[in-house]
């Protein structure tokens, strides 16, 4: 089955319909989307300058990662549920869009960095200039942000494209 049947099957469901014709829930839905993706991006901004030596450096790094890494993880779930429900309503819109899967993979990118680079810093017994990764640090901080920035403008696309 393409994505293009599996599109127009969803779209024509019970569930897609009732989510298209309830007048509140996509904006709605939406906005909850955008105040997740300032959180998870807000989160990632002050973490990553952290870990790049430009913020808070009288912290160490593992403090500023202890503090925000939670805020960041249940954004990203909430993301993850609000995007689940814009999809259902509007498959077309995402399924054939190629800017929708750019950010999805910019999205897995951004996740896997946080993944290796933040969280061994939740670990009391690490310490990160030990660490054999800790000159990619900083350079991966800054992609880190890149890779955000991208998921930002691509979500934005996906409406224009």
């Amino acid at each position: 089955m393409s994505l293009e049947t599996f599109g127009n099957w969803l779209y024509d469901t019970q569930v897609s319909t009732f989510l298209r014709e309830v007048s509140w829930i996509i904006p709605t839905v939406q906005s909850i989307h955008i105040l997740a993706i300032s959180i998870v991006v807000g989160s990632a901004l002050i973490s990553d300058l952290r870990l790049a030596g430009v913020l808070a450096t009288d912290e160490k790094p593992a403090a500023i990662v202890r503090r925000y890494l939670p805020w960041m993880w249940t954004a990203l779930v909430i993301l993850l549920l609000t995007g689940i429900v814009m999809l259902l309503a509007e498959p077309g819109r995402t399924l054939n869009n190629s800017i929708f899967w750019t950010k999805m993979a910019l999205v897995l990118v951004a996740f896997a960095l946080t993944l290796f680079f933040r969280k061994p810093l939740l670990d009391p017994e690490f310490r990160l200039d030990h660490a054999r990764w800790a000159t990619m640090v900083k350079p991966a901080a800054w992609i880190s942000l890149l890779v955000w920035v991208g998921v930002i403008f691509c979500g934005r696309w996906i409406a224009y494209t």
